[in-house]
């Protein structure tokens, strides 16, 4: 019994081995990073689809937006055209593994993203020498940022703009979840999942929704490797929320059922002491995880431009909306 007990061990094990995340890392560099008009190219030379809004004139601040888990960048059409109307230029690139961009499907690895990251930065500084400019990260996209302006070699920007920052990290995951992805990843982590019948509303835009239900480029199904993946990216930004200090404007809906209330409570209670108005957070208490396109989003686009104008200048202003005085005790710690 004892050797038929393991045997059944080994076997395990031995299964467990043979199946492992499959991670389409970037390749070694090869140049430096340029910016198209229709795209942005890595230092390994892969090219990302890029979508760009740029007002009449030279623009008083520039935003590079990162877009969330299986969309894009067309995610930031209507405020990429609003901003633009404010003299604000947009930029939003399809990040790896995602929309038009190469392995569709795969996950790159939270460093890849994080130096992608860094290199269109620093392509857009370029371009952009004495233009204000920020970061803004919807969702994974706030999560990258996380990671990138919390860890060593940060990008050279003037700010951030979180918009319902992905920083569900496992230590604020119950156990089953843990435990069920650990296991999955080592033994399907081929297999795609979808989330019908999770019964989450991701915005009370319906009509949007529907849009990206018959928009090709966004992914239905998810390989389970690549929520492994994002599982760690989340874990790597709650961690350095703790040494998180650039000029931020973090948002969050009160209705967001993607990202719990309790991961993004103590996300901000790490972060850590800065100077007066060199940080806002704003709660929103129709909003949902999609802030910036559900029904009351020109609220939330309105606190956006008004915050990017006033650090253009130097300057701190209250946000339009009355969101960034709404106390974090509203931040229950329930669902995570």
């Amino acid at each position: 019994m004892r050797f038929a007990v393991r045997a059944a061990a080994a076997l395990l094990f031995a299964a467990l081995a043979a199946c492992a995340p499959t991670i389409k890392t970037p390749g070694p560099t090869v140049e430096a990073s340029s910016i198209a008009p229709d795209a942005f190219t890595a230092t390994d030379g892969t090219r990302l689809p890029m979508r760009r809004w740029l007002p009449d004139g030279a623009p008083k601040a520039v935003i590079l937006a990162l877009h969330g888990f299986n969309d894009y960048s067309n995610a930031f059409e209507d405020s990429g055209l609003y901003l633009r109307g404010k003299g604000v230029a947009t930029y939003a690139y399809d990040q790896r593994g995602f929309g038009a961009a190469p392995n569709t499907g795969y996950w790159a690895g939270t460093e890849a993203y994080v130096d992608d990251l860094r290199a269109a930065t620093a392509a857009l500084r370029a371009a952009y020498p004495d233009t204000p400019l920020f970061i803004m990260g919807e969702s994974m996209g706030g999560a990258v940022a996380m990671a990138a302006f919390g860890g060593p070699n940060p990008p050279r920007a003037d700010g951030t703009i979180l918009i319902a920052p992905a920083v569900w990290g496992r230590e604020t995951m119950d156990v089953t979840k843990t435990v069920a992805l650990w296991v999955s990843v080592r033994t399907v982590p081929w297999m795609r999942l979808s989330g019908e019948g999770l019964d989450i509303v991701p915005s009370d835009n319906k009509e949007m929704l529907r849009k990206l239900f018959r928009d090709p480029l966004v992914i239905k199904k998810t390989r389970v490797d690549a929520i492994w993946g994002l599982v760690n990216l989340m874990d790597e930004a709650l961690d350095r929320a703790r040494t998180f200090g650039p000029p931020s404007l973090i948002l969050y809906g009160e209705k967001d059922e993607i990202i719990p209330k309790g991961p993004t409570k103590e996300m901000l209670e790490r972060l850590p002491p800065v100077p007066p108005g060199t940080r806002r957070v704003a709660i929103y208490p129709n909003g949902y995880h999609m802030l910036s396109r559900d029904l009351e989003a020109r609220v939330v686009l309105d606190d956006i431009a008004v915050w990017v104008s006033a650090h253009s200048r130097g300057a701190d202003l209250p946000l339009p909306s009355g969101a960034d005085k709404r106390g974090w005790d509203v931040l229950e710690k329930k669902g995570g």
